[in-house]
């Protein structure tokens, strides 16, 4: 499987439509099932060295599958080294501070890994098909729809960018999944949620009304990933319409990052070890 196929890093005229959303692998499952280990393994490591923190970003369409993978990719993970967080609408506390003041609250600590469904990018996305929602929000410059210009964004792509390298400073690295939906794999899922029973909870009429902005959102995203991916903080573009398929290649291409960052089990002192197999000692005597 050739990972790098979705990876994508800044190349000057991204159109995702010349990208994949439908991938069908051979026995995904299985597949998957045999990536976990390595996975596990990587992540005990990870959390006995305490040097770096991994922050999974997950973006996409509704529908686009991101609570389905967390639970088959991450859900054997050990849970004490790792945390789920769900961006949802921001609350009016979040929106008295700067707009990663929230994302600054649920990054994990060295040696964790945090999922973010949904992210900091949401501010780059829903605001750019909704404008009119940064109006109210006392930010300079910003009293009317029509202040939201292209400038804005730049900017904001920029801070995006340098907001990883200062993570990266810090010892916290970012991997970037979006998850690629066609729009006739959403009225599909859609129409499950709303003929099924148990699937009825998952209906929010607002995803019908998002949905009339579909080519806005794809304009959206398209800007967001050319302006924000770089040769160090790729994204990876993952074709949702199959879950197996997309759950496999997430699973498949964090634990190759995670092999790159080659996380060690501390290493102890000769003193140490020495001081180890005395106690070894008095416990195999009775005496401790």
């Amino acid at each position: 499987m050739d990972l790098t196929a979705y990876r994508y890093t800044g190349q000057p005229g991204l159109d995702l439509a010349q990208w994949s959303t439908h991938e069908v692998a051979a026995k995904a499952d299985e597949q998957r099932e045999g990536a976990l280990p390595d996975l596990q393994n990587l992540q005990r490591r990870l959390f006995a060295q305490k040097q770096t923190g991994v922050v999974v970003i997950l973006q996409g369409m509704d529908t686009a599958g991101k609570d389905g993978l967390i639970r088959h990719v991450f859900s054997g993970l050990n849970p004490s080294g790792t945390q789920v967080e769900s961006f949802k609408q921001p609350t009016s506390v979040d929106l008295q501070h700067d707009f990663l003041w929230r994302v600054n609250q649920a990054l994990p600590e060295r040696g964790k890994i945090a999922i973010f469904n949904r992210s900091q990018y949401e501010d780059v996305l829903i605001s750019r098909v909704h404008p009119e929602i940064l109006v109210g929000q006392h930010l300079p410059g910003i009293t009317q729809a029509e202040d939201v210009t292209a400038k804005f964004f730049k900017r904001r792509y920029k801070d995006l960018r340098h907001y990883e390298q200062y993570l990266r400073h810090q010892g916290i690295v970012t991997y970037k999944f979006f998850l690629h939906l066609s729009k006739n794999e959403q009225t599909s899922r859609l129409a499950k949620r709303l003929a099924l029973p148990e699937k009825n909870w998952k209906f929010d009429p607002a995803d019908l009304k998002e949905r009339r902005y579909w080519d806005d959102y794809q304009t959206a995203y398209t800007q967001m990933l050319a302006h924000t991916a770089t040769e160090k903080q790729p994204w990876y573009i993952i074709p949702a319409d199959d879950k197996p398929t997309a759950r496999l290649l997430v699973a498949t291409i964090l634990a190759d990052n995670l092999a790159e960052l080659n996380p060690q089990y501390p290493q102890v002192t000769s003193a140490q070890h020495q001081a180890l197999l005395d106690v070894l000692k008095k416990l195999e005597k009775g005496k401790v």
